[in-house]
């Protein structure tokens, strides 16, 4: 018996995602919660967390080269069996089609990239990368559980820090933030204290709940407070015109 196999058991028969940490907790207790079976487990009991991982990565390759319709995935840092997205029609049937939440607008996806790329990161940095306020995006965000709240930064007035979460990277695909696309661009950005708010005449798009606020045109000829309105009863050129008239 060889330790992948062990894993592939426990993983298969999970009811959740397991991590590394989990697999060799239960490989350690095993031989102590059950003595009568410590001679075909103590064996297995001090395995590292380098020989765990090696051995789900090779499981994992046999899996995609058996041509399965499941494989082997670690997203999160968390281990399980998947279907492929290929056998998605079928499951879908066999389960029920659940809706789909609505997708996220081209605003809140900059936002979170910022975030997954600056993380943690406060509003007011968010803003100052952006140009634009990200109060209704980020509040989207962290409803959809994609961010979330991790500490307070060290600058005046404690604002909040703001950071993914795990449900982030099982939404993604990812194994860790460490498989995110190469941005170094992104990173390479100098924030300078950011104490100062974004400028509020930039909106965001509308999304979820968000709304836009139109700025005010100068050059609309129905503005009441407009100087050069011909049909302003309060232009004080008009009313010397009369006076001159009289």
């Amino acid at each position: 018996m060889e330790l992948k196999q062990i894993l592939e058991a426990i993983v298969f028969s999970a009811q959740k995602p397991m991590s590394i940490g989990e697999l060799r907790a239960l490989l350690r207790e095993t031989p102590e919660k059950l003595p009568d079976e410590k001679q075909q487990t103590g064996p297995f009991a001090k395995a590292t967390a380098r020989a765990v991982e090696k051995a789900l990565e090779e499981l994992a390759i046999e899996h995609d080269n058996a041509n399965r319709s499941y494989r082997l995935a670690c997203v999160g840092g968390n281990w399980q069996f998947v279907t492929k997205p290929d056998y998605a029609p079928w499951l879908q049937m066999l389960v029920g089609a659940k809706p789909r939440p609505p997708k996220l607008s081209h605003p809140a996806l900059e936002t979170l990239a910022i975030i997954a790329y600056r993380q943690p990161i406060t509003r007011a940095e968010m803003e100052q990368i952006r140009g634009v306020t990200v109060d209704g995006v980020v509040q989207t965000l962290v409803d959809r559980e994609l961010i979330e709240v991790c500490g307070e930064a060290d600058a005046p007035g404690r604002p909040r820090l703001y950071g993914t979460t795990q449900f982030f990277l099982e939404h993604f695909g990812l194994k860790g933030l460490g498989e995110l696309p190469a941005a170094d661009e992104l990173r390479r950005i100098q924030l300078e204290l950011a104490t100062v708010p974004a400028d509020k005449s930039q909106e965001e798009l509308p999304l979820d709940n968000e709304t836009d606020e139109a700025d005010d045109d100068p050059d609309d000829p129905d503005d009441p407070d407009d100087p050069d309105d011909p049909d302003d009863p309060d232009d004080p050129d008009e009313d010397d015109e009369d006076d001159d008239n009289e």
